[in-house]
């Protein structure tokens, strides 16, 4: 099975468990998606979505967020893991948005990584579901799952991120990556795999090893 023919199924099957893909993170524009997704970082978007109603109930924007002292916003985030980091992030990267930006966030993956806290696959995800620019952020999940299914040999998630852009079409990228997360979500958990039920592992497998017989 050649690494087209992979991609090609994966493309395929996703598509039919997942024909929408809704942002996992709750949002309602570039700035919230963007506290959000720095929020997620070693938590849950589950408990994301719990802990950024009480924060955007007072802040909502950055004009609102610096009225807040980094204590309160990290009192308030304190659940989602890295409170005190991601408080001053939050608090810092608003300061910079209004000085810098008028209070907007930038559609420039390059000045998004340069504010406090944005890493890469933070930057290309307000670049995609945001800004609808062409992106493939690639988090552990991601770069676990096309590892095993034969679409990288990459030893990190950059390297990872060149390999999914060279193999599946450009303008599948938004949507695939949520794909391929919610795929290893319901089936291919790190922490408890399913290995019955993780059946594009199984078939990937099960196909590649007919054909090094053959």
């Amino acid at each position: 099975m050649t690494k087209k023919e992979k991609a090609n199924y994966i493309l395929k099957e996703l598509e039919k468990l997942y024909p929408t893909t809704p942002v996992p993170l709750d949002h309602k524009d570039a700035y919230t998606l963007l506290i959000a997704v720095l929020l997620s970082a070693q938590c849950t978007d589950e408990r994301v979505n719990k802990i950024t109603p009480l924060l955007f109930s007072k802040a909502d924007n950055p004009f609102n967020m610096v009225k807040l002292s980094i204590e309160e916003i990290r009192l308030i985030i304190r659940p989602c893991g890295l409170s005190p980091k991601k408080a001053y992030a939050i608090f810092t990267l608003s300061q910079i948005l209004i000085e810098k930006y008028n209070g907007e966030v930038p559609e420039d993956i390059l000045l998004l990584e340069e504010l406090p806290g944005v890493g890469h696959k933070t930057a290309s995800v307000v670049m995609s579901q945001s800004f609808g620019h062409p992106m493939f952020p690639v988090d552990t999940h991601i770069h676990r799952l096309l590892t095993r299914w034969g679409i990288t040999s990459g030893k990190n998630v950059v390297e990872t991120e060149k390999d999914a852009k060279k193999a599946f079409p450009k303008e599948s990228w938004n949507k695939l990556h949520l794909q391929i997360i919610f795929y290893g979500r319901e089936y291919s958990p790190a922490r408890s795999p399913k290995k019955n039920k993780d059946y594009i592992t199984n078939t990937i497998g099960t196909k590649a090893a007919i054909l090094e017989l053959v």
